[in-house]
């Protein structure tokens, strides 16, 4: 029974019933002519979640690190450089990959809990006026430190260098949870997949693509094949895939798409800020503080949380599920055994974040944690209460 409990980690999400039963289907010829009515109605759905118009989609099996290496593979050859700020676990791994595949990196250290640094990408911007910068790599949302970064001043600082540069962003643990605007922020490059807001499985990597990326791709000389974009995007043309495609989650996308656009996406936007921010209300009535240096920073999909001086938020998270059953985000990199975190993205519901919340009160009490049983779930549902009400009168 155990397995009912809803689970709070930042990714992957609860799979609602409804996507379950639509991933559940039999195997079926995708080499058959009507493979292309499942495949390009997705593409077109895809971009409007990305919200590009003059961009394409492309999906590949995989996770979203392979979205990640699709998108440096195609556009950059070895030995390019690029500019990356590492302010989180995440962010560093973009770092990693590039070494990895033999591009000169340089990056901008910033403390955790901070967010991209926008005055400090204008300045190194302003100051390679050979252009010897091929792309700036961004995370979007940083899971480790839930801290969700302004892209849209990133793309300015871009701007205002009239630098040529690609722009990269991460937003597997933001896109079809929180606002993202592929077209009006000049994005070149935004990787996502099917694990976090589209409430799947693991296994599709969905990556926007912009036709300035496009245009890289014939100077791109990075080695690649299983995630050639050229590839993916002739075979998908004549609806179907280079290789077998991930058939199962394709049908499932299919019925995440059709739930995302039935809500709409401000209201998915909505109901992400709202849950989280009632999370975020639980946290202060703990005396807690969240990694996120400032309100502006704070994640409507993950909140980092730091423990108290003397425990151990690993500890935490390992008793909260021997003895309730219920995951919680353990701490990454810099953060761990400092902070833990709390998923709230995805198939949830303020019903269900207060089960959480009312989970972690309990193991930080055994624990010994200097808190007050009720008061993080009394301040939640005093929020959750007031923001209804005013919803409904909205609404009405």
């Amino acid at each position: 029974m155990s397995a009912q409990n809803p689970i709070f980690i930042p990714g992957p999400t609860n799979i609602p019933d409804r996507l379950r039963h639509a991933m559940n289907t039999q195997t079926l010829d995708h080499r058959a002519p009507d493979f292309i009515d499942l495949l390009a109605p997705l593409i077109v759905d895809l971009k409007k979640v990305f919200k590009t118009e003059s961009g394409t989609v492309l999906t590949f099996p995989g996770s979203g690190t392979g979205g990640w290496e699709a998108s440096i593979t195609n556009t950059l050859s070895p030995g390019d450089k690029v500019l990356v700020a590492r302010y989180g676990m995440f962010s560093h791994r973009w770092i990693d990959m590039c070494q990895r595949h033999g591009l000169e990196v340089e990056v901008i250290d910033c403390a955790w809990g901070t967010g991209a640094p926008a005055e400090l990408f204008k300045e190194r911007l302003a100051a390679d006026t050979n252009h010897e910068i091929k792309a700036l790599l961004v995370t979007h949302n940083e899971t480790a430190t839930g801290v969700r970064s302004d892209i849209k001043a990133v793309r300015e600082a871009l701007d205002t260098s009239n630098h040529p540069a690609l722009f990269y962003v991460d937003c597997v643990s933001s896109l079809a949870s929180m606002d993202f605007r592929m077209d009006e922020w000049g994005v070149d490059l935004a990787v996502s997949g099917s694990q976090k807001g589209f409430m799947l499985a693991t296994g599709m990597a969905i990556v926007g693509v912009s036709q300035k990326a496009l245009q890289a791709m014939e100077s791109a000389r990075c080695p690649r094949c299983y995630f050639d974009f050229r590839d993916m995007q002739q075979t998908n043309k004549s609806g179907g895939y280079p290789y077998t495609p991930p058939l199962q989650l394709l049908y499932g996308l299919r019925e995440s798409l059709d739930m995302l656009l039935a809500e709409g996406l401000d209201n998915v936007f909505s109901r992400h800020y709202r849950i989280a921010e009632g999370v975020r209300q639980a946290i202060s009535a703990w005396g807690l503080t969240l990694c996120a240096k400032t309100p502006s920073l704070y994640s409507d999909t993950v909140s980092a949380i730091y423990v108290p001086e003397g425990f151990n938020s690993n500890e935490l998270t390992d008793h909260a599920y021997k003895h309730y059953q219920v995951s919680f985000g353990v701490g990454l990199g810099e953060m761990a055994g400092k902070a833990f975190r709390i998923g709230h993205l995805g198939s949830l519901t303020d019903v269900m974040a207060l089960s959480g919340i009312a989970t972690l009160e309990m193991a930080m009490k055994d624990l010994g944690f200097p808190i007050t049983l009720g008061v993080g779930v009394a301040a939640a549902q005093d929020y959750y209460r007031k923001s209804l009400r005013i919803e409904q009168t909205i609404a009405a």
